[in-house]
C-alpha cells in the first residue's frame, strides 16, 4: 500500500489532493491515508470523522493523516480520536518538507501507542501565510478536466463562514505561473481548464499592478490558443468588474456557465450574513450578464434556515430563484460553526431548516427540469468525459454515444430523461 486519499469539499481541495498525492510518493510515504477534510458545515466534519473511523477498521496497520480545512480549524477535535495519527495543517499538506518528514517518521501508527493529542497536530497559524505557490499537477493525462488553482484564502467575514480561517488571507497566484501551467496541461491534451480559489473574483488584489480576474482570463485564451474550454468556479457577482465582463461578451471559449456565491435572497439576510451585495445588485448582474452572453446560465450556493429567518424572508429567497433565472442550486441547510458570529445568533429549529432546505431543492429541481426542455432542439459542443456521457458548454450532463473522452463534438439535443440531456451527434 502507497497513500490512498480521502477528499471532501470544493474543486481546491480537489487540486490540492493532487498536489499531496505528488509530493507523498517523491517523499516515499507508504502505508497512509490522508483524509483531506472540508469544514464548511457540521455535516461534512461529520462525514469526515466517519471516514476515519471506517479507513481505521478497514485498515488497521496504516497511518491515517487527517489535513484540510476542517483540521486546521479544529485540530483537537481530530487528534482526539484514537484512529488518528497526524493533524496536518492546510499549509503544511502542500509543503514537501512535511511529506519527507512523515516519511521519516519511524513512530508506529495505530491507537495503541500512547501518543498525545498534542503530539499528533502540526498545524501552524495559517492566517500569517502571505503567498499562493502555483502547483503544476502532472499527474491529469487522459483527464478531459483539470482544475487549477489562482486563488488562496479569504479577506472576507460572512457571519455564519469558517473557511477564511482555514485557508488564511486573500492571496494570488502571479498571472505568468498560471499561463505556464495551463499550457502544459493544454499540451498534454487537457480540452477544459476550470479556475479555481476560495474567492475567485478577488484574484489579483494582492499582486503588483492588482490584475483583475478578467485580465487573467483574457491573456490565458490569449496565450494558450490550444485550450478549447475554459471555466471559473463560484464568484461573487459584486466582485465582478468591467474586464470580466467584457470577456463574458466576448470570448467565446470561455463557457457560459457560472456559479454564483448568492447565500440568500432577502436584504435582511444578507445584511445579518454580512454580504457585500443586495438582493437587487444580485439580479443587476444576472440580466447584464444575460444581455451580453444570452445564453448563459447560472448556478448559485443558498442557505436555507439562517438564523432569524423569518417564512417571508424565505420566501425572498425563494423567489429569488426566479428573478436571477437561475438553473442549478447548492443548498446548504444552515449549520452553526463555533467560533463565527450565526453561531451566537438566535437559531431555527432543526426541522424548519430541514424544510426550507428541501423547498429550496425543489425549486431547484424545476428549474434544472425547465432547463433540460429548453435544450430540445439545440446545437450544442459536447466535452466526452467518458463513453456514452459528455457536457454542454452550459455544464450540463449529457448522454451521447460515440465520441473519445476528451473530444469536444457538436451535438444536437433530441430529449432528456430528467437528470440528462439526450444527444446525438451532428
Amino acid at each position: 500500500m502507497g497513500v490512498e486519499i480521502l477528499t471532501f469539499g470544493c474543486r481546491l481541495n480537489t487540486v490540492e489532493t493532487e498536489v499531496i498525492r505528488r509530493e507523498a510518493k517523491a517523499a516515499g510515504v507508504a502505508e497512509t491515508i490522508v483524509i483531506n477534510t472540508c469544514a464548511v458545515t457540521g455535516e461534512a466534519v461529520r462525514q469526515a470523522r466517519q471516514a476515519i473511523r471506517k479507513a481505521r477498521r478497514e485498515n488497521g496497520g496504516a497511518r491515517i493523516v487527517v489535513t484540510g480545512c476542517a483540521a486546521q480549524t479544529e485540530p483537537e477535535t481530530f487528534a482526539e480520536m484514537d484512529e488518528v495519527d497526524l493533524v496536518l495543517g492546510n499549509a503544511e499538506k502542500l509543503d514537501p518538507a512535511a511529506w519527507r518528514r512523515i516519511a521519516g517518521d519511524n513512530r508506529p501508527s495505530g491507537p495503541d501507542f500512547g501518543v498525545s493529542a498534542a503530539e499528533k497536530i502540526r498545524v501552524d497559524d495559517i492566517m500569517a501565510v502571505r503567498e499562493t505557490a502555483a502547483h503544476l499537477i502532472e499527474g491529469l493525462e487522459g483527464r478531459t478536466r483539470a482544475f487549477v488553482q489562482v486563488q488562496n484564502g479569504c479577506d472576507h467575514r460572512c457571519t455564519f463562514c469558517i473557511i477564511p480561517f482555514g485557508r488564511g488571507p486573500s492571496r494570488s497566484v502571479p498571472m505568468g505561473a498560471v499561463v505556464q501551467e495551463i499550457r502544459a496541461i493544454a499540451e498534454r491534451g487537457t480540452a477544459e481548464v476550470v479556475l479555481t480559489g476560495v474567492d475567485l473574483t478577488s484574484y489579483g488584489q494582492d499582486l503588483p499592478g492588482a490584475p483583475r480576474l478578467g485580465e487573467l482570463v483574457r491573456r490565458i485564451l490569449k496565450n494558450v490558443p490550444e485550450l478549447k474550454r475554459l471555466r471559473l468556479s463560484s464568484i461573487d457577482s459584486i466582485e465582478v468588474d468591467d474586464s470580466l465582463m467584457r470577456v463574458i461578451a466576448e470570448e467565446e471559449r470561455l463557457m457560459p456557465h457560472f456559479h454564483l456565491s448568492l447565500q440568500a435572497g432577502d436584504d435582511m439576510i444578507l445584511k445579518r450574513m454580512k454580504r457585500r451585495h443586495s438582493a437587487a445588485d444580485a439580479v443587476r448582474f444576472c440580466t447584464e450578464a444575460r444581455r451580453l452572453r444570452p445564453d448563459i446560465v447560472f448556478g448559485a450556493d443558498l442557505i436555507a434556515g439562517f438564523p432569524t429567518e423569518t417564512e417571508a424572508m424565505f420566501e425572498n429567497s425563494l423567489a429569488h430563484v426566479d428573478d436571477c433565472g437561475l438553473t442549478f442550486l447548492h443548498v446548504f441547510p444552515f449549520s452553526p460553526r463555533k467560533g463565527t458570529p450565526a453561531a451566537r445568533m438566535p437559531q431555527l429549529d432543526k426541522a424548519l431548516i430541514k424544510a426550507r432546505a428541501e423547498r429550496l431543492r425543489a425549486k431547484s429541481a424545476e428549474r434544472f427540469a425547465a432547463h433540460l426542455a429548453a435544450e430540445r432542439g439545440r446545437l450544442r459542443q459536447v466535452l466526452i468525459e467518458r463513453d456514452g456521457l459528455g457536457r454542454t458548454e452550459l455544464f450540463t450532463p449529457t448522454l451521447i454515444a460515440g465520441g473519445k473522452p476528451g473530444a469536444v463534438v457538436p451535438a444536437r439535443i433530441t430529449g432528456h430523461d430528467a437528470a440528462h440531456l439526450i444527444a446525438e451527434a451532428a
